[in-house]
């Protein structure tokens, strides 16, 4: 069952009231940045548009809930009997969020910049407001997220396009906003016959890129806000909970996770560490479990995991991730939520060596774990890696900085923080420097001194150490 099904009453109505609150800060941030004169959000630039057209007798709200009514009939036709009626609240939040844009609208038409005010003063204050903004709508979205409550129609739109169409969201949450804008831009010049900067200019620009920059930059700072979605009887039984795990975890066996740069020899020397220490070996077996789990192939999983390339590392950054997770369809996100859940159930059942996969941060608030990153210099890991593939020293090097660029970007997206940062690990040892065997025996005698290690009695034997490990995980 999921967390929203298991999701109290009391709670519930705490998140639902909590949620229209967070809904006036959304309005609020997108009128405040359409009031900087320098052009509308995308999703609101039809709507804007349209609703400045002479003549024109609907306000820019009821627009909004127009366009989102069609949005909602879209969803009902992309996804048919896969529609979940609990969507149908879309349509309550799309009135409720077409009254908030007339009324923030009207709040903040004071503060309007002039075009014609002197470029000296009026672009610090344009830029000023439009990030201002910005940035209020993305706390708003980050709050949305966390609320993980209701949907607005203009995310539930492209969530039903890639739900219908197996595409990742994030793309198509680009493709639709970009969509949206070249509709401003034919109503724009369809009505007034020229680009007008004031309606779809550098503030869109802005809203497109900033806002998602912003979100992930809020995000992490309002875990507090659980006090006001949770009821306190609801945390004390999750704190509780929680104790109680790591209780448990104060007995639980060791476990080794080895990060590793490509090339480094990680891998063989997680092999030879868990066969000095008769520690079960797990590598490919994520892969397998994962696929099994999800239903996809192992192919798909092996090819997926640990590598997001700098241009997909863009997406993620200039997404605004206005979706709760609960909802997020991303393969990404579903490989690495189905291995984190592996890895911990791993962990608790006896001790283990594991590589890669983000490990030490899953695992990052158990005390029994011990984590090493393996690294090593460039020359080294260029013969390796040349001689284990049958590469060329060009071609090599360009598979090394393929591959690490691909799990430094995975790890940053998942943590916020650099791959390569000792702090993140209790150990790092350079096989350039010592050598495979001599780094098994660094991590061995650390190893063998840690407080929570079981007597090998308790250990898997060494035959299930899983050696189907591919030349490419090195």
């Amino acid at each position: 069952m999921s967390a929203k099904a298991q999701r109290s009453r009391q709670q519930w109505v705490r998140r639902s009231l909590s949620f229209v609150f967070i809904l006036f800060i959304i309005a609020f941030g997108t009128s405040l940045s359409i009031r900087a004169n320098l052009g509308s959000s995308p999703i609101s630039a039809p709507p804007y548009v349209l609703s400045l057209i002479p003549g024109m007798k609907l306000t820019m709200g009821q627009l909004t809930i127009l366009m989102h009514i069609f949005f909602i009939t879209t969803q009902v036709v992309l996804l048919g009997k896969d529609f979940d009626k609990l969507q149908f609240t879309q349509i309550l939040v799309s009135f409720l969020f077409g009254l908030y844009t007339d009324v923030t609208m009207w709040l903040t038409g004071f503060m309007q910049v002039p075009f014609d005010l002197n470029p000296y003063w009026g672009y610090p204050l344009r830029l000023a407001e439009l990030l201002a903004g910005g940035a209020i709508l993305a706390l708003g979205i980050a709050c949305e997220v966390r609320c993980d409550s209701f949907l607005l129609a203009g995310e539930g739109f492209p969530l039903a396009i890639a739900k219908c169409f197996k595409k990742d969201f994030g793309k198509v949450k680009m493709c639709t906003d970009t969509g949206l804008v070249a509709v401003g831009v034919i109503i724009m010049f369809c009505y007034f016959g020229h680009w007008d900067w004031k309606l779809i200019g550098l503030g869109t620009l802005v809203s497109m890129f900033y806002v998602g920059a912003m979100v992930r930059v809020i995000a992490p700072h309002i875990a507090w806000l659980d006090r006001i979605f949770i009821p306190a009887s609801e945390r004390a039984l999750l704190a509780s909970e929680e104790a109680e795990e790591e209780g448990d975890a104060a007995n639980a066996p060791l476990v080794v996770t080895i990060a590793r740069q490509y090339g480094s020899g990680g891998h063989v020397v997680g092999q030879k560490l868990a066969q000095r220490l008769h520690l079960k070996y797990i590598d490919r077996e994520l892969i397998d479990d994962t696929a099994q789990a999800l239903g996809y192939t192992t192919d798909f999983v092996a090819k997926s995991e640990q590598n997001i390339s700098t241009s997909k590392l863009w997406q993620y950054i200039l997404a605004d991730d206005s979706i709760p997770p609960s909802m997020n369809p991303s393969h990404d996100d579903a490989i690495y939520v189905s291995q984190s859940r592996v890895i911990r159930e791993m962990a608790s059942q006896g001790p283990c060596v594991i590589i890669g996969r983000l490990a030490n941060w899953v695992l990052r608030d158990r005390r029994h774990v011990l984590r090493v990153f393996v690294t090593s210099s460039e020359d080294y890991a260029l013969k390796r890696v040349a001689a284990e593939l049958h590469l060329g020293p060009a071609e090599a090097r360009k598979k090394i900085e393929e591959v690490n660029r691909g799990r430094a970007n995975h790890y940053w997206e998942y943590t916020g923080r650099q791959w390569t940062d000792a702090c993140g690990y209790d150990l790092v040892v350079s096989t350039s420097t010592v050598g495979i065997d001599g780094a098994v025996d660094i991590i061995a005698h650390v190893a063998k001194h840690h407080p929570h290690l079981q007597p090998a009695a308790t250990h898997s034997p060494a035959g299930e150490i899983n050696a189907n490990v591919e030349a490419s995980s090195a």
